[in-house]
């Protein structure tokens, strides 16, 4: 279950987390860190000290020099990272994480610090992804193209030898038939005295 509480005046916020007992054996998280950072949003990590048996994680971003913050709270939880979002672009945070146990919660993290990148930055950084979508785009293109060229040519000449051997079946097949009908004409105009054909003349 996770509760938010957006642009929470400190004073509040700290009568807020009095609610929760410090409990003074629960070790703060560690290795506090930032990725995916963009103009609007970012990914909060962090790892919690070996021993530790947390159920959820409390996070608190407010913007530098400003006394609003936002108060960020998960229970029924083991995971070691968060969204942020909402961010405003070229904008300095500061961000502390605390872990949750059934006993109350943790001291706070170390602080750290991060900046968001310019909207321009963001922009650019998009620009550069698209441009590379689309010269990919065109090669991908081009080697379907091939492809189906290769393919085509392929068939046809298979096509082409499956005809041949067709037609040289065909072939085969007859030359039997033409041997018999030659031999049995042959043997039809031939006469035992005239093996080589013609008319029987008697003698006078």
């Amino acid at each position: 279950m996770r509760r938010v509480f957006t642009n929470t005046p400190l004073l509040l916020l700290s009568c807020f987390g009095a609610s929760w007992v410090l409990a003074d054996s629960l070790a703060a998280p560690v290795n506090v860190s930032i990725r995916d950072l963009k103009g609007s949003s970012a990914v909060l990590t962090w790892d919690t000290p070996d021993g530790e048996t947390v159920i959820g994680f409390a996070i608190t971003q407010q913007k530098k020099d400003v006394r609003m913050l936002r108060f960020i709270q998960e229970v029924n939880t083991t995971t070691q990272s968060c969204a942020l979002w909402d961010l405003e672009a070229d904008t300095d945070y500061i961000v502390h994480v605390q872990s949750i146990s059934i006993s109350g919660l943790s001291p706070l993290s170390e602080p750290l610090r991060f900046k968001t990148p310019k909207e321009a930055e963001t922009q650019a950084s998009k620009s550069k992804d698209e441009v590379t979508m689309e010269e990919v785009g065109p090669n991908a293109q081009l080697r379907a193209g091939e492809l189906i060229i290769i393919v085509v040519v392929l068939i046809m000449w298979a096509g082409v030898i499956a005809l041949f051997c067709r037609q040289y079946d065909i072939i085969k097949d007859n030359e039997p038939n033409n041997n018999k009908d030659k031999a049995k004409n042959s043997s039809e105009c031939s006469t035992p005295e005239h093996p080589s054909g013609g008319l029987l003349r008697s003698k006078v």
